[in-house]
């Protein structure tokens, strides 16, 4: 009987639970995409390719985030389920009046959170398994010459494991806080439950004005010790700084109860349809607003600034690679012990069974000799070798890049000659100043023909077969094991900054779904009274509309102001890694506000608006009012 009950009620109240199911089943896809990274082709790609290091680093960092994701969105889980029982709490006390035990009717709603938990978790993981698939071809699409055999549809074991456990727990918890919730609640509680506004004390506008000016001031403080102390210098002041963020955000948001409506009323638009009304209504839940908006533009901060500086990393590290390793391999001679010694690589090649002129493109040998300040005139603090304008000039035109005139040397290279970041650079001098210094090396620069990866792994087992060199100190740096590196690195920052970024954002969004939904469904007596009064349907849609931007607004503003001073901050510590491509991660962001963001915002309005109709429908005994 109560399961029948139970399955009525989620069915009928199935507009209600909307909200509360979509962010249950976001959550459960979210995280389940990235719990399953294990099962992606392109992490085992990344493996095969010398990138596991990096590839179990991820999921290290992945199985910390998740603890910290579950607990987050356990508390959203947490604050819909009293959203949802505030909402029932006259169907609840209508149970009660009709004999129904309390013991029963916290029965009732456990069962019918259980049923929600599982259609939750079926359509999650369902949803998961496709989000996980498009995540997979989005990540190997970024990668070179991927078998099309890799991108395949793969289900993780593990990960629907991990997930219904983590979620089974919550939605456990969940059960059991409201059937003690319910249990402990008297009659006449669940009878005017929907009835209790929240008290508001008035406050002269001086008072808002201090409070308005007191935060801005705190915000200040707070953006200035953040650009000027920098991003990383993690101490007393740091946490100070916090603080000061959070407490002048607060004070915004106070103050904006009494002095928004005290600016307004003197312009003629206050007085224009029904914006009077609406903006006693936002103002009415002075506390409420405060806390919650702080709150969610807290979360905002963190959801735009995440995932806009790790877009904008990302970027970063991928423009590494040609900058670190631009040739395909870059052979070392470092000679027979400390003795240098010039050796014919292309003979050592064939000698190993690879032909230079088939599988190269290119082949340059770059003699690199010891910097001597007496001879150079440069310090070794600035270039620790040197080498000879022709051979400098030799790279430069193969690589399609400006060339050196004699008349400018010594001088420094722009341009790195080796695979591998240089710390301290190299110098180049004419020609006829290399008989004075003393040689360091051999540098023998390779561009691979063909197929690249056949190539390289031929090179290899080249190099690292015994008696290659004839007793030659000779190593290897090859552009795919910097490339590889680099795609880990890229990969990482990408999916920590997806997880987190999103995991804020769909509670941001979901907190204030949810307490928008709560809030039309308190003021559908009003919004029948305006009927009452004559205000047609588009007027009151455009209304309720308006109280819902109105809260979704101000806290993403002024979530956006803080994102863009701690980008600011953010961005000075990347661009010391390389350039900093600002307008794509900004798109990048602004795409997942408006389709997370966005969206939930439009679901608000269409669900406030249908909890209004159908109030006023219940309250005039027919049909809802129009």
């Amino acid at each position: 009987m109560f399961c029948k009950l139970a399955l009525r009620n989620v069915r009928r109240s199935l507009r209600d639970y909307a909200v509360y199911f979509l962010t249950l089943t976001f959550g459960v896809c979210l995280f389940y995409v990235f719990n399953a990274l294990d099962s992606q082709s392109a992490m085992e790609f990344l493996r095969a390719g010398r990138g596991s290091g990096t590839v179990e680093a991820i999921f290290r960092l992945v199985e910390v985030f998740s603890v910290f994701v579950a607990a987050v969105l356990a508390g959203l889980i947490l604050y819909a389920d009293r959203f949802l029982i505030r909402r029932r709490k006259r169907e609840l006390g209508t149970y009660y009046l009709l004999g129904m035990p309390q013991g029963a009717v916290a029965r009732l709603l456990v069962g019918e959170t259980l049923l929600i938990g599982l259609a939750a978790l079926a359509s999650g993981i369902a949803l998961g398994m496709l989000g996980s698939w498009a995540l997979d071809r989005l990540t190997l699409s970024m990668f070179l010459a991927v078998p099309d055999s890799l991108a395949a549809f793969r289900l993780s074991l593990p990960a629907v494991g991990k997930t219904v456990l983590y979620f089974g727990g919550i939605f456990l918890l969940v059960m059991l806080l409201t059937g003690l919730s319910v249990s402990r609640s008297r009659l006449i509680d669940l009878i005017r439950g929907e009835r209790k506004n929240e008290e508001q004390a008035r406050r002269p506008l001086g008072e808002s004005v201090f409070l308005f000016i007191l935060g801005c001031t705190l915000l200040g403080t707070a953006y200035v010790l953040l650009l000027t102390r920098g991003l990383l210098r993690v101490d007393g002041i740091f946490f100070l700084m916090l603080a000061l963020g959070t407490a002048g955000t607060f004070l915004l948001f106070r103050s904006l109860s009494g002095f928004l409506l005290r600016l307004t009323r003197g312009h003629a638009g206050y007085y224009r349809g029904l914006n009077m009304f609406v903006l006693r209504q936002w103002s009415g839940k002075v506390h409420t607003n405060c806390l919650s908006n702080t709150a969610v533009c807290l979360l905002l901060l963190l959801a735009i600034g995440v995932t806009a500086c790790s877009a904008g990393l990302n970027d970063t590290i991928s423009g590494a690679v040609g900058e670190d390793a631009p040739y395909d391999l870059t052979v070392l001679n470092y000679g027979r012990g400390a003795v240098y010694e010039r050796a014919d690589l292309a003979a050592l090649f064939r000698g190993a069974g690879i032909d230079p002129d088939t599988a190269f493109d290119r082949m340059e040998s770059v003699t690199v000799y010891y910097n001597d300040p007496a001879v150079t005139g440069v310090g070794e603090e600035s270039a620790y070798a040197a080498v000879s304008l022709s051979d400098y000039n030799a790279e430069m035109a193969g690589r399609s890049l400006p060339e050196m005139e004699e008349g400018d040397l010594p001088a420094k290279t722009e341009y790195p000659l080796v695979n591998g970041p240089a710390a301290q650079g190299v110098i180049v001098v004419p020609n006829a100043m290399t008989a004075a210094l003393e040689p360091r090396r051999q540098m023998v620069n390779i561009n691979y023909r063909g197929d690249t990866a056949r190539v390289d792994a031929a090179v290899r087992e080249a190099l690292e077969r015994g008696g290659f060199g004839r007793g030659l100190d000779i190593q290897g740096n090859y552009r795919l094991d910097t490339y590889y590196d680099l795609m880990g690195n890229k990969l990482l920052t990408l999916y920590m900054g997806l997880y987190l970024g999103l995991t804020f954002l769909l509670t941001a969004a979901a907190v204030l779904a949810l307490q928008q939904l709560s809030q039309a469904s308190d003021n559908a007596v009003r919004y029948q009274l305006l009927s009452r009064l004559g205000a047609p349907e588009k007027m009151r849609r455009r209304a309720l509309t308006a109280q819902v931007a109105l809260a979704f607004l101000l806290p993403l503003v002024l979530g956006i102001v803080h994102a863009a001073v701690g980008m600011t901050a953010a961005n000075a510590v990347i661009a010391q890694v390389g350039k900093v491509d600002s307008v794509r991660s900004s798109a990048v962001t602004a795409l997942f506000l408006l389709v997370v963001y966005g969206g939930y915002f439009a679901a608000t309005c269409l669900g406030a608006w249908r909890a209004v109709r159908e109030a006023g429908g219940r309250e005039s005994g027919s049909r809802p009012f129009r």
